[in-house]
């Protein structure tokens, strides 16, 4: 007897998950178990949609787990990778569930690069499918009655969801078979269906009437609201499923409503209110004569309209000869009270039972680049700490070059060349001396060009695809809706303007190293030269034995010492300062689990202070003492300086020292700064490599989606008709003869296999408790009907 609605699945094309996501993995984690671990998730993932969406799908608890686990899966993924336009792009082409297509073209589609839309579209899946095998349920049995009931009230929560998420999870209008209007009526049908099993359910189980009246008329209001819902949504009658629905509602209504009499009047029967019995009899008599008449060949109703008429006859008969009771109108009865026991599912993942991660590892997206962001405030912090105490050393030998220290207290004789300077001259040559600065000077601008075609590739990708975009926009204008390219790539523009900037800085900078190389060419090339031409390159001066041993020298001797003792500690400052670690990532995870989101700033700053703040005193406090010790170097030099015999041929001496001190500490940084340029450049290669990857990547998708999108636009131009419309003369046309109803269900949507015919406005007037559902089913039957269509034989 009963007639249950179930909704179609939409379709979906086929997907390759397994490349570009395992291409993010690949650039993104390193090489390991992890990145392994990643790839055959990917793979995995890539069998379950497979499993999910690439075939038939039947109508059992165990295909309706695999979609289940699927959406699960896609809901924990969502903000582990950055799915996007202008990222990781996947196009996901799914078509309308109920257009049925054209003649001259295929259904209604619509391709979005949009994990949103995927979830949308599987979670409807998930909702149609559970209405089928609720559909499919026997009435008769007790388990299956609780089955149907949880599934209709998980259908009607999907649709919910679905409602109200849609709008926000794409970036274009939706098909209609997923707009708010379309999911928000089909899950008013799944909630008015679970009310019905429900009283399925308490009249198997000989419940009272009153709950049982209760039960019947929450049902017939639902149903009410259904109706009324899909009424009167401008494009909801347009659809051929609708059309079909429409009616079944407006029955369904009339028969809940008829259940809810016949109990009311058992319970009025019982209170000896003989006259409201009789009433309420006659009401539900009316309405499932209404249903017979239109509804018999679809709807039996042969066996309520038995119980009722047994009923009536005999309550009639006893008022009549006993009671005579007044039988008072039908608007005079009380109203019936109403009792809702379902509610819509509510929709959160994991839903299927069997659920497991299959990227349970992997930090979610917020992490990673709260992580990123992390790793830059810390190499700052690192940066900074280390530049501070190189800057000081630097300063410290500045300082001591220009004192010609430790040179002058070497150089007491006055004839030989002082150790400082033979071991500063045997470093250079140890390091490879002008020919490894030459070779590194020569290989930057090799590594800078390098650079500069990759990004200059990368951009003309953009421009090309972008030039192209425009030029359909503008041949086809409104039709072409899709993200304008230039929107879109807008991002990697201003990443590859950072780009350009930071390698014309890098520029500057290579500039500034060759000035300072081209200072100190002269004065390093003759550190370079053999011991004897060094000693014969630097002039000699007058001896100033008199001054070995003296207070003086021993003082500055240990200053000197002191200075070289906090050089030390520096450098092993240094590797203690780079050598830090901690995993913020527990950090991040915590407060993202407990507050919904990362205050990063707040976070990272924190963790740095209490990692870095004692190095930071250590380098002050370091700083101070070299500031001190270099003052009272200044004060004791003077004194050292005013005690030696000065003449010209000792202030030569004495500044050939000096210049060749200094180039040795220029060396020393030219080096360092020009491997740090030759780190810098390949460093910058692989980042712009994936640069131009994601430039790829994004043009390659584009011209996925460009390709479906004229595919569309062609079928559609081709359906559109050639000519305008015009009038036939009337003596041209045959009258068309009356059609008896509308089109016949069908077979896959409803239990029945029978056509359904439309209400008459005098039948549908007698929906009496809901004037909002009459009014509305008078006005459906007084339209047209539409054609009927020719049933296939079964």
């Amino acid at each position: 007897m009963a007639t249950f609605i179930s909704v179609p699945l939409k379709k979906s094309s086929e997907v390759d998950l397994v490349k570009p996501l395992s291409k993010y993995i690949t650039v993104t984690y390193p090489a390991g178990e992890d990145q392994t671990e990643y790839i055959r998730a990917v793979e995995e993932l890539n069998k379950l949609r497979k499993n999910a969406l690439g075939r038939p799908l039947d109508k059992h608890d165990s295909s309706l787990e695999i979609l289940l686990r699927y959406y699960d899966q896609l809901c924990a993924l969502e903000p582990k990778f950055p799915f996007s336009e202008n990222q990781i792009c996947l196009s996901f082409t799914w078509k309308d569930a109920f257009d049925k297509g054209s003649l001259f073209g295929g259904s209604v589609k619509l391709s979005l690069a949009s994990l949103g839309y995927e979830k949308t579209c599987v979670l409807f899946n998930c909702a149609a499918l559970a209405s089928q095998i609720a559909a499919e349920q026997n009435m008769d049995n007790d388990e299956c009655l609780k089955t149907a009931a949880k599934y209709y009230q998980l259908a009607s929560g999907a649709f919910n969801h679905i409602k109200d998420t849609v709008l926000s999870a794409l970036s274009r209008e939706p098909t209609m078979d997923i707009c708010p209007e379309t999911v928000g009526t089909l899950s008013l049908i799944m909630l008015a269906q679970a009310q019905e099993v429900f009283f399925l359910k308490a009249t198997s189980d000989k419940m009272k009437d009153a709950v049982i009246a209760k039960l019947a008329n929450q049902a017939a209001d639902f149903y009410g609201d259904a109706f009324k819902q899909c009424q009167y949504k401008d494009n909801l009658p347009k659809y051929f499923y609708f059309q079909e629905v429409l009616p079944v509602l407006a029955a369904k209504h009339c028969i809940m409503q008829a259940n809810a009499e016949l109990h009311q009047s058992a319970l009025a029967k019982q209170k000896k209110h003989f006259g409201e019995e009789i009433a309420r009899l006659q009401h539900a008599l009316e309405l499932v004569k209404t249903v017979a008449s239109r509804y018999d060949e679809y709807v039996s109703v042969k066996d309520l309209m038995d119980k009722i008429n047994r009923a009536l006859t005999a309550a009639k008969k006893d008022n009549d000869f006993i009671y005579h009771d007044r039988v008072p109108e039908v608007k005079d009865l009380e109203q019936i009270g109403k009792a809702a026991l379902v509610k819509a599912t509510a929709i959160t993942p994991p839903l299927s039972q069997k659920f497991t991660d299959l990227f349970e590892k992997m930090v979610p997206m917020a992490v990673q680049q709260s992580m990123s962001v992390y790793g830059q405030r810390k190499a700052e912090t690192v940066n900074r700490l280390v530049g501070t105490m190189r800057e000081a050393t630097n300063l410290c030998n500045g300082v001591l070059a220009s004192l010609n220290l430790p040179a002058a207290l070497e150089d007491l004789s006055g004839d030989s060349v002082p150790q400082s300077i033979v071991e500063k001259a045997r470093s250079i040559v140890e390091k490879g001396g002008l020919q490894s600065i030459e070779q590194l000077i020569r290989d930057l601008p090799e590594l800078l060009t390098r650079n500069r075609e990759i990004l200059d590739e990368s951009l003309k990708m953009l421009d090309d695809e972008e030039s192209t975009d425009n030029e359909l926009r503008g041949k086809f204008n409104q039709r072409w809706n899709r993200t304008p390219s230039g929107d879109l790539y807008k991002p990697l523009r201003i990443e590859g303007t950072n780009f350009r900037n930071v390698l014309d800085k890098a520029v500057q900078a290579d500039q500034v190293v060759r000035d300072r190389y081209n200072a100190h060419c002269d004065m390093i090339a003759l550190l370079c030269k053999p011991p004897s031409e060094l000693s014969a390159a630097i002039p000699s001066a007058n001896p100033t034995k008199t001054l070995q041993g003296s207070e003086i020298v021993n003082v500055l001797r240990s200053q000197l010492a002191q200075l070289e003792e906090i050089k030390k500690e520096r450098e092993t400052l240094e590797g203690e300062i780079k050598a830090v670690t901690f995993d913020m990532s527990v950090t991040f995870l915590t407060a993202l689990a407990q507050d919904g989101a990362i205050n990063e700033e707040q976070l990272s700053l924190t963790q740095l202070d209490k990692l870095y703040g004692s190095y930071n005193e250590r380098v002050q406090a370091s700083l101070r003492s070299q500031e001190e010790l270099l003052g009272q170097v200044q004060v004791s030099h003077q004194e050292f300086s005013s005690l030696k015999q000065s003449n010209t041929e000792g202030h030569q001496r004495e500044e050939i020292l000096k210049k060749l001190a200094s180039a040795h500490d220029s060396y020393i940084e030219i080096s360092n700064n020009l491997r740090e340029g030759t780190k810098f450049y390949n460093d910058l290669t692989e980042i712009l490599l994936k640069f131009q990857n994601k430039c790829s990547d994004i043009v390659f998708a584009r011209k996925t989606e460009r390709d479906e999108l004229l595919k569309d636009l062609q079928q559609s131009i081709a359906r559109e008709p050639s000519a305008p419309s015009f009038n036939v003369p009337a003596y041209q046309s045959t009258p068309a003869a009356p059609v008896a109803g509308p089109t016949p269900a069908p077979r896959t949507v409803f239990v029945s296999k029978h056509p359904l015919p439309s209400l008459s406005s005098r039948e549908a007037a007698m929906f009496c408790n809901r004037p909002d559902v009459c009014s509305s089913a008078a006005a459906a039957a007084s339209a047209e009907a539409p054609t009927p269509l020719k049933a296939a034989s079964p």
